[in-house]
């Protein structure tokens, strides 16, 4: 009774899962989708007198695999506007050709639970032990699925390289030019960091230079913004005043925002 109690109630939330994974419109979300199936799936093989196998579903589908894709695609940060450019010629095809054969094996998989019949954990396991016969089944009968199954993994590495791939529509910059540009630039120096030769180190303050001035540079537009929003400017006028003049510099559109402004306007 309770093992057919924790089928439904798994399978309900798996199959959820599985559907919010496919129809989730952000990268993130139907990896975490994705987690919860493999982690249904844990629970089942547990449920059904497989130890070996849940633990292996946890420890390295669950919390290797998929929390790496996870990490990557949160770390990575995908942008969630669609784009409707195709970086890869012929995707669409491919990606249709794909969807029938996952759809023909789904087929073949269900018609072969339904019509053939039951072998049994006792009839599985005699072979010496379920993860000897696991071993000998993986190595043996089906090792073209399992070397296929690695494939897959792969493949879904790649496609987390895809999904975070961005279109260069400028040729890249190389650190020579950065440097070049940084010379013939008002500023060659870095800029000075925050709290430098002031009374304290914190990031949200202005950095006074060596003739006592203060570097209005050196602060963060958006912790300048913050500051100014939520009143937490200093005592001291002077750095009070260079950090509202940060932020009021960050609320004028910068030049790459005026010529994105200017494209649009063009279009």
């Amino acid at each position: 009774m309770g093992e057919t109690i924790t089928f439904w109630v798994l399978a309900v939330v798996s199959v959820g899962a599985a559907l919010g994974m496919v129809f989730s419109r952000k990268a993130v979300y139907s990896a975490l989708m994705l987690g919860t199936v493999m982690l249904c799936l844990a629970v089942l093989y547990a449920v059904q007198d497989a130890p070996f196998l849940a633990a292996v579903q946890i420890i390295v589908y669950t919390g290797a695999i998929m929390m790496l894709f996870l990490f990557v695609l949160m770390l990575v940060g995908v942008d969630s506007s669609d784009s409707f450019v195709e970086t890869l010629k012929g995707q669409r095809f491919w990606a249709i050709i794909a969807g029938l054969g996952f759809l023909a094996l789904i087929v073949l998989a269900i018609g072969n639970v339904i019509f053939a019949p039951e072998t049994g954990l006792a009839a599985a396991t005699q072979g010496g032990g379920y993860i000897r016969s696991i071993a000998l089944l993986l190595f043996t009968k089906y090792v073209f699925a399992f070397e296929i199954t690695s494939a897959l993994l792969i493949t879904a590495a790649l496609a987390a390289m895809v999904l975070a791939h961005r279109e260069q529509l400028t040729e890249k910059k190389t650190q020579k030019d950065l440097s070049r540009a940084r010379f013939l630039g008002d500023r060659p120096s870095p800029l000075p960091g925050p709290g430098t030769y002031a009374r304290n180190n914190a990031i949200d303050m202005p950095a006074l230079l060596p003739d006592g001035s203060v570097a209005e540079s050196s602060v963060n537009r958006y912790i300048a913004r913050y500051d100014v929003e939520h009143d937490h400017l200093p005592e001291d006028p002077k750095l009070a005043e260079a950090i509202k003049h940060t932020a009021e510099d960050d609320k004028a559109p910068t030049e790459a925002e005026r010529d994105a402004e200017s494209n649009e306007v063009t279009k």
